[in-house]
Order: structure tokens, then C-alpha cells, then sequence
């Protein structure tokens, strides 16, 4: 199942060896390239959708929260916690990416090369969210607790990082990472598994090997693939999503995970998991979609193969 070099209309071939160290590098690169500027960029959809989550009553729409939240702070306050975003998200694109396509590859064509294909994908992105959510934890508790307080916990990346540490050590930096892998694993295994498999499905239905497509309609491919499986990823992981910005903004000190867990549920409800999912909805499926984009096209700028469809 390995990926081949496009031919005929596709991209030149380039100077990077596939499946070397440098491919591995360049797909983290283009990982970060994908991720840290697409989360940024939707910092205001993901504040208000935080802001819900964890109180439904704070604003009565998407669209009375930007204008409350700008008439009082401006574009600023509009994105905040913008910095963690870009920065955690960074790191956890380079390893979402860079080490999918390293397990994706040692998983199918060295240690089982004659398994499903859908397997693979599943137990390779699951294997690299498991690493890249380590990168992004830290971020991720600064960024939900600057944007889910008010007044805010802290102003900037740089003063939450403090503040927790100080309080709580390094450790309270992960208080969280146990329910954002029970979010992120599930999430990307939809994300990857599904983009694979309905890339496959779309070259089939069009009737023409990928390699008989030039490199634009092939991101275009990756472009429609992607939305899709965005679809799938924001409702499979909301209720985990939710849980996220319960637990950072509302644990107690001293309390166990599944302590707060526990309480927190007897709180909301199990409708108060789904709290903010239409929002969610649009916003990794639009995310989604561009993050396939924008990494398929790092890759044929690098004379390299698109994802899928091979």
C-alpha cells in the first residue's frame, strides 16, 4: 500500500527521496504550515464555542458574542488567546502529520504489510495523536483557561505559563491530557481514516487513476475529502471537547480526574455534553478542509504525492 510517485500530470518528481528522514521532516513541516495558521484563524469561532461550552447562558448567539465581545475589547479581545493556539497547534500538526506518514508507513509496509488498509490508517493516526497531543497539552490548558474566565486568568501565553507553574508545577500544565487524547485519538482517526478512504472513493466514482489528474485537481480532491471527514471528526470528539474546557476551567485543586469528571457530568448532563456542536460543526469542517489543502499543497510544491487515493 505504498504511496507511488505521480506520474504524467501530477507533479514533477522532486529531490526528496520518499519515505526518507527528510519526507518524514518535510510532512511535519508541512504539518505545522497546515495547522498552527488554520486554528489561529478561527480563534473567534473557537473562544465563543469555549465561552458556551462551559456556560450555554453567556450569550444568546454566535453573532451577539462577537459583537458584545467587540464593542467591549475590540478585534483584539475578538482573538483572544490567539498565541497559544498558534503555538500549540504548530507543534501538534508536526506530529499529527510527520509521524501519521511514519507510522502509516511502518505499520503497512513493514510490520503488516498485508493488512487492511483501513486498519492502518486507524492504528497510524491514533499513534501520532497520541505523541503530537503531548506537544499540544500545555497550550491547550493556557489557551481554554484564558478564554473561558472572566475576567481572563491571564492576558498573554506568556503570563498563563507563568501562573499555572508557579501554582501548580509543570504537572497542572496536563491536567487535561487525559480527556484531550479521549478527544484528539478518536477525533484524528476519524480524520485521517476517513479523508484515505473517501479520497479512494472519489478517484473511483471519477473513473480515472489519480495520476491522469494535474496537481490543482488533485488538492481539489484533497479539499473535498477533507471537509468531509471533518464532518465526521467535530461530532465524534464534541462531547470530549466539551469536557476539555469543563475540566480546565472548573477543577478543583487536589481533585482527581475522575473525580471531576464524575461531577462535572452530574452538572451539565449528557445533553450539556453536546453544548456548542453546530459551531463545531462549521468550524473543523471548514479547518479540516484547508488543513488537507494547505498540507497536499506543501507537498506538491515539494514535488511529492498528494495523501490518498494511491
Amino acid at each position: 500500500m505504498a504511496a507511488t510517485q505521480m506520474q504524467g500530470r501530477g507533479p514533477p518528481k522532486g529531490s526528496i527521496e520518499l519515505f526518507s528522514p527528510t519526507y518524514f521532516a518535510a510532512c511535519g513541516l508541512g504539518g505545522i504550515i497546515a495547522c498552527g495558521p488554520t486554528h489561529t484563524s478561527v480563534t473567534p469561532l473557537d473562544l465563543v464555542k469555549c465561552r458556551r461550552q462551559v456556560d450555554p447562558k453567556i450569550y444568546t448567539s454566535n453573532f451577539s458574542a462577537w459583537r458584545s465581545i467587540f464593542a467591549k475589547e475590540g478585534l483584539r479581545g475578538v482573538f483572544f488567546g490567539w498565541a497559544p493556539t498558534a503555538v500549540g497547534y504548530s507543534f501538534q500538526g508536526a506530529g499529527k502529520y510527520g509521524f501519521y506518514e511514519v507510522f502509516k508507513y511502518y505499520y503497512g509496509e513493514k510490520l503488516f504489510p498485508n493488512a487492511n488498509k483501513t486498519v492502518v490508517y486507524l492504528g497510524a493516526s491514533a499513534s501520532a495523536e497520541f505523541l503530537a497531543d503531548i506537544a499540544l497539552c500545555p497550550f491547550e490548558a493556557i489557551k481554554v483557561r484564558m478564554q473561558t474566565t472572566l475576567p481572563p486568568y491571564a492576558s498573554s501565553l506568556r503570563e498563563g505559563w507563568t501562573k499555572v507553574t508557579s501554582k501548580e508545577g509543570i504537572g497542572g500544565l496536563y491536567k487535561g491530557l487525559y480527556p484531550l487524547w479521549g478527544r484528539q485519538i478518536p477525533y484524528t482517526m476519524v480524520k485521517f481514516a476517513t479523508f484515505e478512504t473517501t479520497v479512494d472513493q472519489i478517484y473511483k466514482t471519477l473513473g480515472k487513476p489519480k495520476e491522469s489528474y494535474n496537481s490543482l485537481q488533485q488538492t481539489g480532491v484533497s479539499f473535498l475529502g477533507g471537509y468531509i471527514a471533518g464532518i465526521g471528526c467535530a461530532a465524534i470528539s464534541h462531547p470530549a471537547d466539551v469536557m476539555v474546557s469543563k475540566l480546565n476551567a472548573d477543577r478543583q485543586p487536589g481533585e482527581s480526574g475522575g473525580k471531576a469528571m464524575s461531577r462535572i457530568y452530574g452538572n451539565i448532563g449528557f445533553r450539556g455534553l453536546w453544548n456548542g456542536l453546530p459551531v463545531r460543526i462549521a468550524m473543523i469542517g471548514t479547518l479540516t478542509a484547508f488543513q488537507w489543502l494547505i498540507y497536499d499543497s506543501f507537498k506538491v510544491s515539494l514535488g511529492l504525492p498528494t495523501t490518498g487515493g494511491h
